[in-house]
C-alpha cells in the first residue's frame, strides 16, 4: 500500500512527532524554534488541512505552530488556541478549572489522532527526483490534490463519532475533520521518496454542537480503499499533465502488480529499494528460523510452513532488526543533485535515461496507448473484482469495503493512467453486490445494520468450479531439503549452504490462488456478462486485455503460422519470453485443482506460452473465443484434505488473513 496509518498517542509518541517528523524525519535540536528548525532541514512548513478548521478559528493551508500541536495533539485533544482562551477566560474573572475547560474539546483522550503517510508510487517519485523544475512541481501538485480528495473522502464517507452507551450512536462529522500535513523528501536510506505525513485529529464536532472523539477503527478498516483511491488520483492526474501511462509491474512475485509510470526502467526502482533488499535478507533468516524452530522435546514450535500471516509478522520484525538511524537531513536542490549523481554511478542505468526519464516515459505511454484501448464496462468490471474479492477473503466473506478498494485498483488497470468519470467505482460496487453477491448479514448490534457492515459472500463457491486433473508429480530435486507434507517437520539447512540455497517451505500467497481460482470464476460467468454487452462497439477481449497485466498480453504475431502441439517443449524464442494470454490460465483447469494450482509459479507459467500463443491470437479476432466454455467435463468437488493441508488449524477450505483487502 501506498497510505499507511498509525495512531497518535498523547505523551512519548506525540513527543516524537514534535522532536523528528515535523522536521523532516531529522533530529530537531534541543531549545529550537519548530519554524528554524524546519528550515535549518530543508523542509516546508506545515500546513492545515479539512473542512473542519474553520469552526476552530484556522483557515486551509494556514502554517501550523508548535503551540497549536501541543494544544490538539500533545494535550489530549484540546482547542489549537486553548492557551489564548484560558488566558481570555482567567481575564474575565472565571476560576482555573472553568478557563481550562473552557479550551478543551470535549473529553480528554489519550489517542489525540492518526498519522496517514502518503506516497506515490517508486516510478512517480523518480521523476520527481530526476526531472526539472516544472515537472517537480506538477508532481507535487497533483499529490497535494490527491491527498485533499481522499481526505475529502474520509469526511464525507469514512468518519464517524461515537457516542451514547457502548458508542451505539454513530454519525458524521458535519463539520469535518482537523489535519496538520507536514513534507518529507528522503527515505532513512537517503533515497528520494517523496511522501507527506496527515495528522488527523479525532475531535470531531456533532450537531448538537458537543465535540466527540472519531472512532479510529473504521479508518483503520478503510485504509486500503483510501490507498487505492490515492494511487488512482495522483497516477490519473500525473498522466494527464505530462502526457504518460501506467503499466502493471510484479514487484513481488505472487502478489498483486502494481501499477507504474511506463518507461521507468526497474533497475531505477531497485536503485531506490535498498531497504526493501536489507529486509528481504533479513526474512528469509527469519524464515528458516520460524520453520526450523523446535521445543525442548524437539517438536516445531510454529508451523512448518510459513503463512501469509506469519510472514507478514517476520517481515515486521525484520523491519525493525534493519532500521538504520535517521541520517541529517539536506535542502532539497542538494538532495536531487546527490540522487541523480549517484544513480549515474551506481543504478546501472544509463546517464543518458537518467537526464531525459521523462522523454522515455512519454514515448512509453504512447506505445501502450497504441496498443491498449483503455474500455470500462460496469458489468464485466462487476465479474472481475468480485471473483477477485471472494477468493482473497477468508471464507469468501467480505464488505463493501473491500469491493470498493478492489474496484478501485481495477479501474487503475483498466484505464492506464487515464481520467474516469466520479462514481464510477461505486457504480462497479454496486452492480456487483446487486448481481453477483448475497447478503448474510447476521447483525448482533446496531452497526451491523449499517451499508458499510454488511457481510457478504458471492453467488457461486469454488466447489462449483469444473474439476482439474491431478499434474504428474515432478521428480525430486537431490539439491533441496524442504518437508514433502507441509504436516512434517522442516529439514535443518544443509551445511555449507547459503539461506538463498535453501528452499523455505512456504504457503503462497492469496493472489496467486486469486488469479488462477479467480480465472475460472470470470470464464465461468462470462456467458451472461458478455450477453449484456453484445451489439456495442468494442467486446469482451478489450475490456479483458485491458485490465490484464502487461506480462500477460500477447504481442502481434510475427507469422501466420500456427503453432506446432509436437514442439510445445521447445525452447521460447527471443523476445516473447513475457507474452502469455489468459488463456493459459484457462488451460490450468484441465490439469490442476484450486489447491494444486497455489504453487504456479510465473516461470511455469511462462512455459505454457508457445502452446496457447496461437489460441490468444484467435481470441483478439472474435468475442466467442472468450464466451464459449468446455462443457466436457464434469463437476468434481475440491479434496477438502488437500485443502486442510496447509490450514490445518482452519476448519474451512477458505480461512486465511485478509490480505490486500
Amino acid at each position: 500500500m501506498t497510505v499507511d496509518i498509525r495512531v497518535i498517542r498523547a505523551g512519548q509518541m506525540y513527543r516524537y512527532y514534535l522532536r523528528e517528523t515535523v522536521v523532516g524525519d531529522g533530529r530537531r535540536p534541543a531549545r529550537t524554534p519548530l519554524r528554524a528548525a524546519q528550515e535549518q532541514a530543508g523542509v516546508p512548513a506545515g500546513r492545515w488541512m479539512g473542512r473542519g478548521l474553520a469552526v476552530l478559528g484556522l483557515a486551509p493551508g494556514e502554517e501550523v505552530t508548535e503551540a497549536q500541536l501541543r494544544n490538539l495533539f500533545g494535550e489530549r485533544g484540546r482547542h489549537p488556541y486553548a492557551d489564548r482562551i484560558e488566558a481570555d477566560r482567567l481575564a474575565k474573572g472565571d476560576s482555573p478549572k472553568k478557563a481550562f475547560k473552557a479550551g478543551a474539546l470535549g473529553r480528554r483522550v489519550t489517542v489525540t489522532g492518526v498519522d496517514f503517510v502518503f506516497r506515490p508510487q517508486p516510478t512517480i517519485y523518480l521523476l520527481w527526483a530526476f526531472g526539472d523544475d516544472e515537472t517537480r512541481r506538477v508532481i507535487e501538485a497533483a499529490h497535494e490534490r490527491a491527498i485533499e480528495r481522499v481526505l475529502e473522502w474520509i469526511e464525507d464517507e469514512v468518519a464517524v463519532i461515537r457516542y451514547g452507551k457502548d458508542g451505539i450512536y454513530r454519525v458524521r462529522p458535519p463539520g469535518g475533520l482537523v489535519a496538520a500535513r507536514f513534507r518529507h523528501y528522503e527515505a532513512r536510506s537517503g533515497r528520494p521518496l517523496l511522501h507527506d505525513h496527515l495528522m488527523v485529529s479525532v475531535k470531531g464536532q456533532r450537531l448538537d454542537g458537543k465535540w466527540g472523539s472519531i472512532h479510529t477503527t473504521a479508518l483503520h478498516e478503510n485504509t486500503v480503499a483510501a490507498s487505492a483511491f490515492y494511487n488512482e488520483l495522483v497516477a490519473s492526474e500525473v498522466c494527464e499533465a505530462l502526457g504518460l501511462a501506467t503499466e502493471p509491474r510484479t514487484v513481488t512475485p505472487g502478489r498483486r502488480p502494481v501499477m507504474e509510470i511506463a518507461g521507468v526502467p526497474h533497475e531505477l526502482i531497485r536503485w531506490t529499494s535498498r531497504r526493501s533488499d536489507q529486509i528481504a535478507a533479513c526474512l528469509t533468516e527469519l524464515e528458516h528460523e520460524y520453520v526450523t524452530a523446535v521445543d525442548d522435546d524437539g517438536e516445531p514450535l510454529f508451523l512448518p510452513v510459513v503463512s501469509e500471516r506469519a510472514r507478514a509478522k517476520l517481515n515486521q520484525i525484520a523491519a525493525r532488526k534493519t532500521r538504520p538511524p535517521k541520517q541529517k537531513t539536506q535542502p532539497l536542490a542538494q538532495l536531487r543533485a546527490w540522487w541523480k549523481a549517484s544513480a549515474i554511478l551506481t543504478s546501472g542505468v544509463a546517464a543518458d535515461v537518467i537526464t531525459s526519464l521523462l522523454e522515455h516515459a512519454r514515448a512509453a505511454a504512447a506505445a501502450i496507448r497504441a496498443r491498449v484501448t483503455a474500455v470500462v464496462d460496469v458489468a464485466l468490471a462487476a465479474v472481475d473484482v468480485t471473483a477477485t474479492v471472494f477468493v482473497m477473503n477468508k471464507g469468501g466473506r467480505f464488505h463493501r469495503r473491500h469491493l470498493l478498494a478492489e474496484a478501485r485498483r481495477h479501474l487503475a488497470f483498466v484505464l492506464r493512467g487515464r481520467r474516469r468519470d466520479p462514481g464510477l467505482d461505486d457504480q462497479v460496487v454496486a452492480a456487483a453486490i446487486s448481481t453477483h453477491c448475497l447478503d448474510i448479514t447476521e447483525p448482533k448490534t446496531v452497526r451491523g445494520l449499517e451499508a458499510g457492515y454488511r457481510l457478504y459472500t458471492a453467488r457461486w463457491a469454488l466447489s462449483d468450479l469444473p474439476a482439474r486433473r491431478r499434474p504428474p508429480t515432478p521428480a525430486p530435486d537431490a539439491d533441496r531439503h524442504p518437508p514433502a507434507d507441509p504436516g512434517e517437520p522442516a529439514a535443518p539447512r544443509p551445511p555449507g549452504q547459503d539461506v538463498g540455497e535453501w528452499e523455505i517451505p512456504r504457503i503462497p500467497l492469496q493472489y496467486d490462488r486469486a488469479v488462477l481460482a479467480g480465472a475460472v470464476v470470470r470464464e465461468k460467468l462470462r456467458t451472461t456478462a458478455a450477453a449484456a454487452v453484445r451489439g456495442r462497439a468494442y467486446d469482451v477481449v478489450a475490456h479483458q486485455q485491458a485490465a490484464m497485466p502487461e506480462q500477460l498480453l500477447a504481442p502481434e504475431p510475427a507469422d501466420p503460422e500456427p503453432a506446432d502441439p509436437e514442439h510445445d517443449d521447445q525452447e521460447q524464442k527471443p523476445g516473447h519470453r513475457e507474452a502469455l494470454d489468459m488463456t493459459a490460465l484457462r488451460a490450468l483447469r484441465e490439469s490442476r485443482t484450486d489447491v494444486e494450482a497455489l504453487d504456479v509459479t510465473a516461470e511455469r507459467l511462462r512455459h505454457l506460452q508457445d502452446a496457447f500463443s496461437e489460441a490468444a491470437d484467435r481470441a483478439h479476432t472474435t468475442m466467442n473465443r472468450y464466451t464459449r466454455r468446455d462443457d466436457t467435463e464434469t463437476p468434481h468437488p475440491v479434496r477438502r484434505d488437500d485443502q486442510q493441508a496447509h490450514h490445518p488449524q482452519d476448519p474451512g477450505p477458505h480461512r486465511g488473513r485478509e490480505a490486500g483487502h
